[in-house]
């Protein structure tokens, strides 16, 4: 296929991803769930899952595999690097020192629980070879990836329901956000430990872990200052020029590049720099600039490449459906019931505790990044891609509905004119309320 091909047929994937995504999108805004789990379902819908079930040809013929598809799937990663940095752009991290003691105790629970959990079945799923995880793989390997696996979190979901409910500075959208963040940093490095065994080299994950901490704390001490006059500019110009949009998209490619090539992978560099960033009318004019095409044009690709790995099909017995089943409980056990257990213990109070454990409970985005990892790095099979993708999406459905009847609900609802719980003014009504 040639060069003009590819980008005929991208152009017409392109159009079918993003007509399926609005109308599937709109259905789940519909049900009270946000949009990143229309996406998410709109990418099954779209796999051999569903279109390809019912009219094959026409699925093959649009999303053919092979050049096609990497091109889908490398203009994926670039929206996954600009969304995770608008979401650290919005992450305050002084928040993290006022409830630090809370979170690191939640986000323990939230990931050594998952990895007990995860850890004995993964050592039950092994003992059926080539059916779940690939041939060289370790039993303590598969057991480590399910473990993280398990013990991810939707972190930018997270972040956005905590935004659209008003929660930010909040007691509960402070800790939330605290325990989500190291709970998927601790996530990372396990990955990171697993690959590189799985691939012989412990180097890999000394690089992945050491220069993961040395990008964070150069990025938010030495970087924090001298990015800080890209603010001041701002503030003296009344708005972001061009020259400006180019230095921050370059550096964004930059961090993407290294703490990929490190093996931390580029969502966590984008993510920290984000972080790094100035607020005020710099951080507003970035995400007005960078938002809408990120979310509405690049994000929905990865969501689209994920089902398209997925076929529920390849879950053909009650047996399989019993292991989905099991993860699936095994995953809300973990997470959810863990970390509303640690929120408790912590004297949380039980509604901000019950909160807190729905929202962890949820996957969604980060889920399926580490799952398409692993499934390219050769761990897992499809079937056992496909099994944790129903629990990721299941549990993400959850979220939304739990964390509305544990807490949403007995929260009083601002007025108009109120001001959001940081002090900042409210957004438009409707506001940005399609994103994920």
């Amino acid at each position: 296929m040639s060069n003009s091909e590819i980008a005929i047929r991208f152009f017409l994937q392109l159009t079918v991803i993003l007509a399926a995504c609005r109308v599937v999108g709109l259905l789940a805004r519909r049900l009270g769930q946000p949009q990143v789990v229309g996406e998410m379902i709109t990418g099954v819908l779209l796999g051999p899952s569903l279109l390809g079930l019912l009219v094959p040809d026409w699925q093959e013929r649009l999303f053919p595999a092979g050049s096609s598809m990497t091109v889908i799937y490398v203009v994926s990663q670039v929206g996954l690097v600009l969304y995770m940095f608008l979401v650290g752009l919005e992450f305050d991290t002084g928040l993290i020192r006022h409830r630090l003691p809370s979170a690191v105790s939640i986000s323990m629970a939230g990931v050594f629980v998952p990895l007990v959990l995860g850890a004995l079945t993964a050592y039950l799923l092994v003992q059926d070879d080539g059916r779940f995880f690939t041939e060289g793989v370790k039993t303590w390997q598969a057991m480590l990836f399910m473990g993280s696996a398990i013990a991810i979190t939707a972190f930018p979901m997270l972040a956005r329901i905590i935004f659209e409910r008003r929660l930010t500075g909040t007691s509960l959208g402070t800790l939330a956000l605290a325990a989500g963040a190291t709970d998927d940093a601790i996530s990372w490095c396990l990955l990171a430990v697993v690959l590189a065994v799985f691939k012989n080299d412990m180097q890999i994950a000394f690089l992945a872990i050491g220069g993961g901490i040395a990008y964070a704390v150069v990025v938010l001490t030495a970087g924090r200052r001298l990015l800080s006059r890209l603010g001041d500019k701002a503030e003296r110009d009344g708005g972001v020029g061009s020259p400006v949009l180019s230095v921050v998209l370059m550096l964004l490619m930059l961090a993407a590049w290294f703490t990929d090539w490190v093996g931390i992978y580029a969502v966590f560099g984008a993510f920290i720099l984000g972080a790094a960033m100035p607020r005020g009318i710099f951080a507003e004019r970035i995400r007005a600039g960078f938002e809408p095409l990120t979310v509405h044009l690049l994000l929905p690709l990865f969501f689209v490449f994920s089902g398209l790995n997925t076929e529920i099909g390849l879950v053909n017995s009650p047996a399989l459906w019993g292991v989905a089943l099991l993860i699936l409980l095994v995953s809300v056990l973990g997470k959810g019931v863990a970390c509303w257990f640690a929120a408790r213990l912590n004297k949380e109070p039980q509604r901000e505790a019950l909160a807190i454990g729905s929202l962890m409970n949820a996957r969604g985005l980060m889920e399926l990044i580490l799952l398409n990892i692993g499934l390219q790095a050769g761990l897992i099979t499809p079937t056992l891609f496909t099994i944790l993708v129903f629990m990721a999406i299941v549990t993400t459905l959850m979220a939304t509905p739990l964390f509305e009847f544990v807490y949403g609900r007995f929260r009083p609802q601002p007025t108009a004119g109120d001001s959001a719980p940081d002090g900042s003014a409210p957004p438009l009504a409707g506001a940005r309320k399609g994103t994920p």
